[in-house]
């Protein structure tokens, strides 16, 4: 398709346009795997001014877009940003695909309290059926919420399944939408209080704990329920002819002294309690 000067009104458009809204256009031919689509003959005429990326056209996996639409057809999109060196819309398709699913994720809004079933776990994150999506979603997710690792708990856990598991009842708030990936971002933690904020209030309190898990920069030591705090390896005690290693270990109880908690990286230094 030749290249066409856009006019200052199409210009204006393509300025207007925000990420999230949906319009309705009519396809007005293909560029290799990408959807050219008209989205209004007095906006630009003669000149297809939105396009629908491959990859954006449908939750189906199709060789040839032509499988999915015709040339003419009307098309439902959201707009997903500008390609100003191509002068075109950005448009997803396949967030509008399934008009129950679209329905339900731009019902969610960030901070709302949702319930739900985790129906997977896996080392990336927890996968949850939310309560009142659509029975059969075509994203192939086993539900539409979604549970990152970091937001799982304020606790430690090596494993996502030490802090949930399938069929669990969960309630979660809600951090994001995604319409283009029909997905929902909810945080487990977000509804439970940060340990770290009544720890900032012990800095200088000396504390009873025992070594959770030994790393080159020294080891952690678990000072209060689901927080531990870093022993650097230059304050590992150890006596004239002992190497660090042979007078620790995992489970060993050590007494440190709470020297810093930082509440914004969730981290806590300690330094040894030495015997008089």
């Amino acid at each position: 398709m030749p290249s066409i000067e856009p006019t200052e009104t199409s210009r204006a458009f393509l300025e207007a346009v925000q990420p999230g809204e949906v319009k309705t256009g009519t396809v007005a031919g293909f560029e290799r795997e990408d959807v050219l689509v008209d989205l209004g003959g007095s906006v630009a005429p003669h000149r297809a001014v939105g396009r629908v990326p491959g990859h954006e056209l449908s939750w189906r996996r199709v060789e040839d877009p032509a499988e999915i639409v015709d040339t003419g057809q009307a098309i439902e999109v959201e707009v997903i940003g500008v390609d100003w060196r191509r002068e075109q819309v950005l448009l997803s398709a396949r967030a509008c695909e399934d008009r129950a699913l679209r329905g339900f994720l731009v019902s969610l809004k960030r901070g709302k309290t949702v319930t739900g079933r985790v129906t997977d776990v896996r080392n990336f994150g927890v996968f949850v059926k939310l309560h009142g999506e659509p029975a059969d979603i075509c994203t192939g997710y086993s539900g539409t919420g979604f549970i990152r690792v970091p937001e799982l708990s304020w606790s430690h856990f090596d494993d996502a399944s030490e802090v949930v598991e399938v069929g669990q009842q969960v309630t979660v708030e809600v951090l994001d939408v995604d319409t283009r990936r029909g997905q929902v971002a909810v945080s487990l933690k977000a509804l439970t209080e940060d340990p770290f904020i009544r720890l900032a209030d012990r800095i200088g309190d000396v504390v009873s704990g025992y070594i959770t898990k030994i790393v080159p920069i020294g080891v952690f030591v678990r000072v209060t329920e689901g927080i531990e705090g870093l022993l650097h390896k230059s304050d590992l005690p150890a006596e004239s002819g002992d190497a660090p290693e042979t007078l620790i270990e995992v489970g060993k109880a050590i007494t440190v002294r709470i020297v810093e908690v930082d509440l914004h990286h969730h981290r806590v230094r300690l330094e040894p309690v030495r015997e008089s």
